[in-house]
């Protein structure tokens, strides 16, 4: 692994964490961290891969080592929580909940659900809520390895900027779309019903790859300036066309930035950002003391876990409201207990179900050393 990954991994799990227990505005934008992350790390391994491997091996050996990476968590959640929520509606505790559960359960079974969380029919729902991202990843992982190994070397760079730009094109078009008669599929709002969707978040993985293949001129430089301009520019864009800047917290990237249309540009410059600085990470070793710090680097590489956990553990810890604990104190006690939950059962997964699959994938899909990087 590529030192100061793992750490930018728990950064993300970190912002998402404190965006969900709302102790951090802007959290939600660690999803596009991850987005990117996944975009450069993936495409890095596939070029290798095409390079050192026949086509049939190349894809055996990508789909059969992401399938084991994957697939068992993924679904042991599933099965743990099919479990528990048929216990709890069965003796009368939040059966609606419950219910909601097992009724969109299908859709996360297929990898689909982030087209359920972007229709009309979408009711929120803590336990699976995060799982449109997970479903956004693995159909990126279905159609990148295709992508990549029908695309000449030559071409590479001008196929990513197409990927690239192929982002707010996207949302632009859908924008157009939504002020003809509504589309019966999607929910009213564009930004919400946009934002799940797989191609609304092409560019992150499009500028992902990009930096996997190409440099970027004064990488440093550019995350320095872009972590002023940014936020000056979506506070700008807000106040003029709402007449108010908008909560400091956000730093003008309200989630799901539906103000004047702002996500139709707003993913493509976050996604940007991310990308300059896992350059500047990996590339040019920034903050690599840091990111290397040991608790760090141990929470980046369980965040699949924690990512997994999270949500489903938020719920519960508020369930402290329903016993009388409320007040100024329940906010932190339900964080830190809904924390302390995700972090133990990342751990024991970890060590009981993912590592040993892991291991698995040197056995039967064996790469070599660079590939597997």
């Amino acid at each position: 692994m590529i030192p100061g990954l793992d750490g930018l991994r728990a950064i993300a799990f970190l912002l998402v964490f404190a965006f969900h227990t709302d102790y951090l505005e802007f959290g939600w934008v660690g999803v596009q961290l991850f987005f990117v992350l996944s975009g450069f790390l993936i495409t890095s391994i596939l070029v290798k891969m095409k390079q050192d491997l026949p086509p049939q091996q190349y894809f055996v050996k990508f789909y059969g080592r992401r399938l084991l990476r994957i697939f068992p968590l993924y679904y042991f959640y599933l099965l743990l929580m099919l479990g528990l929520t048929v216990y709890l509606a069965s003796i009368g505790f939040k059966p609606g909940v419950m219910k909601l559960f097992q009724t969109q359960l299908p859709y996360a079974l297929g990898y689909i659900y982030n087209f359920h969380y972007a229709s009309l029919e979408y009711r929120h729902l803590y336990f699976l809520v995060h799982f449109w991202s997970l479903s956004v990843e693995e159909q990126f992982y279905v159609f990148w390895p295709l992508l990549i190994i029908l695309t000449p070397e030559k071409m590479r760079k001008w196929v990513f900027v197409g990927i690239i730009f192929l982002g707010p094109l996207f949302r632009v078009l859908v924008t157009v779309a939504y002020q003809f008669p509504p589309l019966p599929f999607l929910n009213e709002l564009p930004s919400m019903g946009l934002y799940p969707l797989t191609l609304t978040h092409i560019d992150a993985f499009g500028v992902g790859a990009f930096i996997a293949c190409f440099p970027i001129p004064k990488a440093k430089s550019q995350l320095i300036g872009l972590t002023f301009l940014l936020p000056i520019t979506a506070f700008l864009w807000q106040f003029l066309v709402s007449g108010a800047a908008g909560s400091l917290g956000s730093l003008g990237f309200q989630f799901i930035m539906p103000l004047g249309y702002q996500y139709t540009w707003g993913y493509l410059a976050l996604n940007y950002y991310f990308a300059v600085l896992v350059y500047a990470v990996a590339r040019e070793g920034l903050f690599a003391e840091h990111l290397e710090n040991r608790v760090l680097k141990y929470l980046g590489k369980i965040s699949y876990g924690l990512y997994v956990y999270h949500n489903g553990a938020i719920w519960f810890a508020n369930r402290i409201r329903d016993v009388g604990i409320d007040g100024d104190a329940a906010k932190p006690l339900s964080a830190l207990l809904a924390f302390a939950a995700s972090l133990l059962l990342a751990v024991l997964t970890y060590q009981l179900i993912e590592k040993p699959f892991l291991g698995l994938k040197d056995r039967y899909f064996p790469v070599s050393k660079r590939e597997a990087r």
